[in-house]
């Protein structure tokens, strides 16, 4: 949904959403971060009812497990990030959220609480521990629809808590919480008030949600780009401290023509 070659395309009267996919790698250590998102053509995409591969890599369901194999490299620096995530649901959720007004977009906590295992082979990493996991789909451009939006996950007691706030183009805001149990449950609450958090070094405005008297706190920004953030935020929700995995997208930002000329470095194609 970020390629710069498809909105390219689509600008030409063309636009093939199959032409242009990628799997994106994101890998975060203590001796820093790997970035992995390699676009390729129609011919590289297979599919069937229970797998996926994008040229050297796939994810594929096996039973109730989530097997994503992973043979990329990265950019704009060339390493590679090899091995399996294997993702275990403990229950899939069936609760699916119209972002917009006209329901063009839509998301869905697929997997809100499960367990991953990662083995790389490289970098020689491995790990366990808990996961989630979620869908976006939609039939127009997100920057027709949005102007900028602010997200979080955190594991909780039993469960996790997901905060969305979205501002969209018709001037209408969506602030939605949601609490997931392991059976699948998702429940919705009223959002806890908004609490500022300090601009990204590529002063991408941030804000989450926090009990009332908590004021949250940046621990990690793990990706800053001109247009997205994604953050490690210590909060308070409901009483219980937590540790989310935060973003926060500004699309006005996204459309600059400037960045669109910056993205190939981050996003090569192999057509």
């Amino acid at each position: 949904m970020f390629s710069p070659y498809y909105a390219w395309a689509r600008r030409q009267g063309g636009g093939d959403p199959f032409a242009h996919c990628a799997f994106n790698v994101a890998l975060y250590d203590i001796a820093g971060k790997r970035w992995a998102m390699t676009e390729r053509g129609a011919r590289h995409l297979m599919r069937s009812r229970d797998s996926m591969t994008i040229g050297p890599s796939a994810m594929t369901w096996n039973d109730d497990t989530l097997t994503v194999t992973l043979d990329e490299v990265t950019a704009p620096w060339p390493s590679h990030i090899r091995g399996t995530v294997r993702l275990h649901p403990y229950a899939l959720a069936r609760h699916v959220v119209a972002l917009d007004t006209a329901g063009v977009h839509r998301w869905q906590p697929l997997a809100p609480c499960a367990q991953v295992d990662v083995r790389l082979t490289h970098p020689r990493l491995s790990w366990s521990g808990p996961g989630y996991f979620d869908a976006n789909s939609g039939d127009a451009p997100l920057a027709e629809a949005f102007s900028r939006w602010h997200w979080s996950r955190a594991s909780v007691r039993n469960g996790t808590a997901v905060l969305y706030d979205i501002e969209r183009r018709d001037g209408g805001r969506l602030a939605l919480g949601l609490r997931c149990d392991r059976s699948g449950n998702v429940h919705e609450f009223a959002p806890p008030p908004v609490a500022t958090l300090p601009c990204s070094g590529w002063r991408v405005p941030r804000a989450t949600r926090a009990d009332a008297g908590c004021a949250p706190r940046v621990l990690r920004t793990l990706e800053d780009s001109p247009f997205y953030v994604r953050s490690l935020v210590a909060s308070q929700l409901e009483g219980d401290p937590v540790v989310a995995v935060h973003e926060s997208l500004a699309l006005d930002r996204f459309r600059a023509p400037w960045v669109q000329m910056l993205l190939p470095f981050r996003m090569p194609r192999r057509a």
